[in-house]
């Protein structure tokens, strides 16, 4: 079966090829019925519905990480135009002082005021200086002015990444609630099943299993594959919430993510992505704490526990749990 995550609710993440994706993955979803077609299998209908919705929250989880990256660079953007403002007041305020100095100096023939000068010696010295201030007050205002330029530079691209936020906040919105209208209609047409049939949908999709499964024959886990472990473990039972990555709950990724950080290792966010994270292994080498990934796609992802079995965050309303690690095509096996 193909389903498996949700959204973030909190986050957003590249520019015009996020809104591209999205846009085309909402298109995609939008197309789709709203309910199953009146002589279709209902139990490949809610497959289908959880596939595409998972592809959906991929989408939506890159768009929440870009718009992570956007926020630091907004934020950081805009301490540094603060930063940059404050220099060039002082500048303007040295160059004003300077400008008095000169204008002070000039309105006086520079002998009399010599004449006048209470302290002779100082008013020499002072005029020595004063000598110097154009050349000074030249460079100063070349460097307010390459300030200035600079800074108008910084506000025209923090508009810009501000715009840029502002647009992927709104189609991520949208994007959203396309998701959890799959996703309700997925739960309504598997809720209309008979009980016999939606329990034995279950057992074929997924082969629940709340256990431990013996790991005779695997190779126990060591390092981080082993603190990774032990973290997808203490998961279980935790319920699957699209776009979520932990503690209290998880969408398939971001169990992944969240299991590997405690191990020290930061996984990127989406499956995708993810199956790029280590070195590409056949299944044949499989050991514990690998990533498995699933359908062509790379829709899903799981981590590999040993004994045939994987542990992964499933599918609205199926907890995070073990299951056969044939449960799904697998396209990929991932060493982190």
């Amino acid at each position: 079966m193909g389903s498996h995550r949700r959204l973030v609710p909190s986050g957003f993440n590249r520019g015009a090829v996020v809104l591209c994706v999205l846009s085309a993955a909402a298109a995609a979803l939008g197309a789709v019925p709203a309910a199953a077609a009146p002589h279709g299998d209902p139990r490949a209908e809610v497959d289908r519905l959880y596939q595409e919705a998972e592809n959906a929250t991929e989408a939506f989880d890159r768009a929440g990480e870009r718009a992570g990256v956007l926020r630091r660079q907004v934020s950081d953007a805009q301490d540094h135009i603060a930063r940059q403002q404050e220099r060039i007041n002082t500048m303007r305020d040295e160059l004003g002082s300077l400008a008095g100095a000169q204008y002070r100096s000039g309105g006086i023939d520079p002998t009399v005021a010599l004449l006048f000068s209470d302290d002779p010696e100082d008013y020499l010295d002072k005029a020595a200086t004063l000598d110097r201030i154009g050349a000074h007050q030249a460079g100063r205002l070349k460097e307010l002015q390459s300030a200035l330029r600079e800074l108008a530079q910084e506000r025209s691209e923090t508009v810009g990444k501000l715009t840029e936020l502002e647009r992927s906040r709104k189609a991520v919105a949208s994007h959203k609630r396309t998701v959890e209208k799959k996703l309700a209609e997925a739960r309504k047409l598997l809720n209309s099943l008979p009980d016999a049939e939606r329990a034995a949908y279950e057992r074929a999709t997924r082969g629940a299993r709340q256990y431990m499964p013996e790991l005779s024959g695997s190779a126990a886990p060591a390092g981080r594959a082993a603190a990774a472990l032990a973290a997808a473990r203490s998961a279980l039972g935790r319920p699957y919430v699209w776009g979520a990555n932990g503690p209290s709950g998880f969408d398939c990724s971001g169990l992944m993510q969240w299991s590997y950080a405690h191990a020290g290792v930061q996984l990127p966010r989406t499956s995708q992505e993810q199956r790029y994270a280590g070195r590409r292994i056949p299944l044949s080498q499989v050991r514990p704490g690998d990533l498995v990934v699933y359908r062509s796609d790379a829709g899903h992802v799981a981590m590999y526990a040993g004994n045939g079995q994987v542990i992964h965050a499933p599918h609205p309303g199926a907890p995070v749990r073990y299951d056969p690690v044939g449960m799904m095509p697998i396209s990929s096996v991932t060493r982190v």
